[in-house]
């Protein structure tokens, strides 16, 4: 996976852990005033030059076309997923990105609005938004209510502290005894949640799960030591540990098909689908991996809510 110097969010995150307590509410603004200067967001345009696919856009509702326009959430996590640039305004980042370029196929506008992880599923059932972007993997769980069309494939991985004993994470066990952090409303939270009882079974000490919903917070803890374990999405993971001294990935724990979420039953799905098909076919989708280094998640092709990955 190449390991780019990207954006400037994993330097904000240093910047705040080498301030320690002077630095502890993980505010860009204080860390930029640390002094600890910020690597710079990819500025090449992979999107503006996307034309209109008009069998993906034949796909669409008919009112859809006839709008010309989506509501989208977007979930500002941490690189190269979607993020805050320096300026605090603009969103960037691949799933930025692969949004605006399967709209431009599809002839259509998104009114973007950025929502907390969490909040972005349930208000696609809701109504508020047509589709939602946010790293979300395929689970057979989520495919009970949302449907997905998928662009990328990501999954779940772990990273220590440099002077940490593990090595690697193939079974859960491992964590025994350890406080673990992750992302709010995750599919990391849910695994973790989910088989809490394994340690006690093999009559080791419980891991501790604490959920944040800022990734500043969680880095911060784990170079202060109050986390042992961080568990997100390999991309994530992988680009972190090369904005930040004496921390490391640890490896793969499962691999998970991510996806555009739309409401249950949604009409959308194909045309979408088609539209990152057409990507694909005319080398955009490449270009966008390389742009944010990961290029190891390709697909082969675009899928509508395809079963969990086991």
């Amino acid at each position: 996976m190449p390991r780019t110097r990207h954006t400037v969010a994993f330097a904000l995150i240093t910047a705040a852990t080498l301030a320690l307590a002077g630095c502890g509410t993980g505010d860009p603004a204080t860390a930029q005033a640390a002094g600890t200067a910020a690597a710079d967001t990819p500025k090449n345009d992979v999107v503006s030059t996307v034309k209109k696919d008009d069998a993906a856009a034949a796909l669409l509702p008919a009112d859809v076309r006839s709008a010309g326009t989506l509501r989208i959430a977007s979930a500002a996590g941490a690189p190269p997923g979607a993020f805050y640039e320096a300026d605090g305004k603009t969103l960037s980042g691949a799933d930025v990105d692969f949004a605006d370029a399967v709209a431009r196929k599809l002839g259509l506008k998104l009114h973007r609005e950025v929502a907390s992880f969490e909040a972005i599923l349930p208000a696609l059932g809701s109504g508020k938004y047509d589709l939602g972007t946010g790293n979300f993997g395929v689970t057979d769980e989520r495919r009970a209510t949302i449907d997905f069309v998928t662009y990328i494939n990501d999954g779940q991985g772990f990273a220590v502290r440099e002077d940490s004993k593990l090595k690697e994470v193939t079974d859960l066990t491992q964590l025994c005894g350890l406080k673990v952090a992750t992302g709010a409303g995750t599919t990391f939270e849910v695994t973790l949640e989910k088989n809490k009882g394994l340690c006690s079974a093999a009559g080791e000490k419980p891991y501790t799960v604490q959920t944040f919903a800022d990734p500043t917070s969680i880095w911060i803890g784990l170079q202060q030591g109050r986390i042992d374990v961080v568990m997100s999405t390999i991309n994530g993971l992988r680009y972190a540990v090369t904005q930040q001294k004496d921390v490391r990935f640890l490896n793969e724990f499962k691999r998970l098909d991510v996806g555009f979420a739309f409401k249950k039953g949604t009409p959308l799905a194909p045309a979408f689908q088609a539209a990152v098909n057409s990507l694909k076919k005319d080398g955009t989708y490449d270009r966008i991996l390389e742009k944010w280094g990961t290029t190891e998640s390709a697909i082969e092709t675009s899928q509508i809510s395809p079963p969990e990955i086991k």
